[in-house]
């Protein structure tokens, strides 16, 4: 099992399809964007990947942002191979995430997670996230 960044200078067909195909178990109805865009230099986005056997079966993605209130990063598209959950690939993939925040100098990493991810929510609590109590709003501008 490797956990590693993945880089636009790394990107491949190949392994496009597979992030695809891997994001189809996290959400079948978005539609998706290029990785190319993803990875792109201008987006302040890290990739964090597990390959077992060369295959791509876990991603998690951090977007960082500077505000007034401080310099955070956004947790998004955490997603396990459904023939792989349960051992343990979730929660290297947010600890390398974590791990790298750390060393970037972010104040903050916020996440956004379904109520009803319950094994989602039992790894998040317990690298010591905690809820907010706040309203999340969202408007779909595409």
């Amino acid at each position: 099992m490797q956990i590693e960044i993945l880089t636009l200078s790394e990107l491949t067909p190949e392994i496009q399809n597979q992030v695809a195909d891997l994001y189809q178990q996290l959400n079948a109805n978005n539609s998706q964007r290029p990785l190319s865009e993803i990875l792109d230099s201008d987006n302040q986005v890290l990739f964090i990947s597990c390959k077992i056997n060369n295959l791509i079966v876990g991603t998690a993605l951090l977007s960082t942002y500077k505000v007034i209130s401080g310099y955070r990063g956004m947790v998004d598209d955490v997603v396990v191979d459904a023939s792989h959950r349960g051992k343990g690939i979730g929660r290297k993939l947010m600890q390398k995430l974590l791990e790298e925040g750390k060393k970037i100098g972010l104040d903050e990493i916020l996440l956004f997670t379904g109520h009803h991810r319950t094994p989602a929510i039992a790894l998040y609590t317990s690298l010591g996230f905690h809820l907010r109590k706040s309203g999340i709003y969202n408007l779909k501008l595409n």
